[in-house]
């Protein structure tokens, strides 16, 4: 028998408690051994639950417990987390974990510690839920040189782009039905502007090209600025909005890696991800393209990849998963804004034909975009390839034209 603790009874540590209990005997058949909680870590007092009697709340009861050989982490944030992890680790014990946040800050840091004492550090359940990715990325497609991964990875975004997009509804009522319906918090920040989608593509990366991708080396922006009329260009140019989290390995070794609003073409597997559905395209050069794709959050779907890591762990209890990555460092990741790339702009203009003159004539191979139901006087463009920079020059030197929005365009 095998004795585990859960550290955070939320939404997916309560889901782990019920699924081990629910699956005992396929889980059993499937480690090899019977998988028993003996502890629980909450503040809270839960009198209803059927594991009342496993519940502490001091931490020592878990880290100094000779008998539980695993810990599932799944109480968000960095801290305490990250210092409780970190003394597992230490003191002996393999660890999983589902904090997204903890993997994308901590990650090099925690594998180093979990190799150094022959453990394993596992987190699945950390980028798509229940969608199974990190696994078949480090494993299934071993044999490739990953190039790119992109995604959607944020469902409470993309449900909220699906609705303007479907339904015409602002991005303001949109957000208001997600926190309805439960998709989005009371305070939405962490999925809106970019931070969630920014952590997981954080952690792909790494995984994808072997070292540690921080969050502040990423460009992040989120969905707030995005409005019905950029939709209407979207859907005039033949594509769709989404938000998309990318990381691409360059030729000379270095890292372009964004979160924000993309056109994307709709021949593109992204582009038809509806809903809270996430969607996760990874490019190689044996495979080509391949795409993960399912509900990223819920209480059973991560329960259910954290319990496969925990079945995995019990496995290899005395033998370590070769998931590894080395730290960052500075200059690994490219500025993006010196990256090249094609844009939607939209300018409000005094005569929208003379400054498509002058744009045309100063940024030949642009391309224009007209869509009904958009404020009159507009020019909306698709600007061919070229840095943040060039655009910005050659935008303001257009006569009597202001910049009303700004979006990439995707090439996948």
């Amino acid at each position: 028998m095998i004795k585990i603790a859960i550290m955070g009874y939320g939404t997916v540590g309560s889901g782990v408690a019920e699924v081990i209990q629910k699956n005992a005997a396929s889980i059993t058949r499937k480690a090899g051994e019977q998988i028993e909680i003996a502890r629980i870590l909450d503040l809270r007092d839960f009198p209803n639950s059927p594991f009342r009697d496993r519940f502490t709340k001091d931490f020592e009861d878990i880290v100094n417990d000779p008998d539980i050989r695993i810990v599932v982490e799944t109480m968000g944030g960095l801290r305490p987390a990250y210092d409780f992890v970190k003394s597992c680790l230490s003191a002996g014990k393999s660890v999983v974990t589902s904090n997204k946040e903890l993997v994308a800050a901590k990650g090099d840091e925690l594998l180093a510690l979990a190799k150094a004492n022959n453990l394993n550090f596992l987190f699945e359940a950390s980028v798509g839920g229940g969608i199974p990715i990190l696994r078949p990325l480090d494993q299934c497609l071993a044999a490739n040189e990953v190039y790119e991964v992109a995604g959607i990875l944020n469902g409470t975004t993309n449900f909220i782009l699906t609705k303007m997009i479907d339904e015409g509804m602002t991005f303001e009522y949109a957000l208001s039905l997600a926190q309805q319906l439960g998709y989005a918090e009371r305070d939405p920040s962490a999925d809106v502007e970019g931070a969630d989608a920014c952590r997981k593509i954080c952690i792909l990366a790494s995984l994808a090209f072997g070292r540690h991708v921080y969050p502040e080396q990423v460009l992040t922006e989120g969905i707030t600025r995005v409005t019905l009329d950029d939709v209407r260009y979207a859907e005039a140019w033949g594509g769709v909005l989404k938000l998309i989290g990318r990381a691409k390995r360059l030729e000379d070794g270095r890292l372009y890696a964004i979160v924000c609003p993309m056109f994307l073409p709709k021949n593109s597997p992204l582009a038809e991800v509806h809903d809270v559905f996430n969607a996760i395209l990874v490019r190689g050069d044996a495979i080509g393209d391949v795409m993960f794709y399912g509900r990223g959050a819920g209480k059973l779907p991560t329960a259910s990849a954290v319990v496969a890591d925990v079945i995995d762990e019990v496995k290899h209890l005395d033998a370590r998963k070769y998931l590894f990555w080395e730290p960052g460092e500075e200059g690994y990741v490219i500025d993006c804004r010196d990256g090249s790339d094609r844009t939607f702009v939209r300018l409000s203009c005094t005569d929208s034909e003379k400054a498509w003159a002058a744009l045309n004539f100063s940024l030949p191979g642009c391309e224009r975009i007209r869509a009904e139901g958009v404020p009159a006087g507009e020019l909306a463009v698709i600007t061919p390839y070229l840095s943040e920079q060039e655009l910005e020059n050659k935008l303001a030197a257009l006569p009597d034209a202001q910049v009303v929005s700004r979006i990439r365009v995707a090439d996948f």
